[in-house]
């Protein structure tokens, strides 16, 4: 499966090619399409950022509009690194799209349909998830954090305890993100996702000479998570495009600091 960019509206956006996603409309936002004036510039979706409401309602209704999810329907998170993921439904849902998430997690999972979970990124890991046969969804943020929990499986976990999907019908779907091209940390990330993985870390960790440091591919650490949670591997779509080296696309936390707007991954059944 791949993930490929697309544009609808001016608006530019990635998605998951293959026919099995058609039962849902779903998207990772790049920043582009949108209304808002630097440093947001100009498909800014996060509502905390210091940009004018709005403008975020603006370019949400851009979003949604490429997508053809709808804006009166948004679910959005409350970010806090962890592995927790919440149960929604439409009462869920909130009436203002400029309005910050609110729950605390960092995963959102659904059997509604027409409810549109929205998760956040810049440069954390965003995924998507979708069982067309129990037909449910879920958006999770992976932060190296989340990452190392195992928010991913998490996510996964829930789908099969608590929907009755089966490992081996779900598909997912991994957004752009950093990559290890230009994801360099200390010790810390890597003794994290050693903690979570074990040895199955070790692939996704390379020490950078001098020691010290090292370079952490965290998508294929998530995707190795949805492998040990029994989803087949080419039911795992994996975006290549870093969001550090790409900024003219994306925002990135890593180089740009606060100063910058914020990306969604989107999905709703239909």
């Amino acid at each position: 499966m791949d993930i490929i960019r697309r544009e609808r509206h001016g608006v530019s956006f990635y998605a998951c090619a293959h026919p099995a996603w058609a039962g849902t409309v779903h998207g990772f936002s790049t920043r582009l399409g949108g209304v808002s004036p630097a440093p947001w510039e100009s498909l800014n979706l996060g509502a905390n950022r210091g940009d004018d409401p709005n403008r975020v309602r603006e370019n949400f209704s851009r979003f949604c509009a490429a997508l053809g999810a709808d804006v009166t329907a948004l679910v959005k998170n409350h970010q806090v690194h962890s592995d927790r993921v919440r149960p929604v439904t439409a009462a869920d849902i909130q009436s203002d799209p400029a309005a910050p998430g609110v729950f605390e997690a960092d995963g959102l999972i659904t059997d509604v349909p027409g409810v549109s979970l929205t998760v956040f990124s810049g440069d954390c890991i965003p995924i998507l998830f979708y069982d067309p046969q129990a037909r449910v969804i879920a958006a999770v943020h992976a932060g190296w954090r989340g990452t190392a929990a195992g928010i991913a499986a998490r996510a996964a976990e829930a789908m099969v305890r608590d929907y009755g999907c089966a490992p081996e019908h779900i598909l997912a779907a991994i957004g752009p993100g950093i990559g290890p091209c230009c994801f360099e940390t200390h010790a810390d990330v890597p003794e994290g996702l050693r903690a979570g993985l074990g040895a199955d870390a070790e692939p996704f960790i390379r020490p950078l000479p001098g020691g010290g440091k090292f370079t952490v591919d965290l998508k294929r650490a998530n995707a190795r998570w949805l492998e040990r949670s029994g989803l087949t591997p080419d039911h795992i779509a994996l975006c290549t495009a870093c969001t550090a080296c790409r900024l003219d696309t994306f925002w990135s936390h890593r180089v740009q600091g606060n100063a910058r707007g914020s990306m969604a991954a989107m999905i709703q059944l239909i």
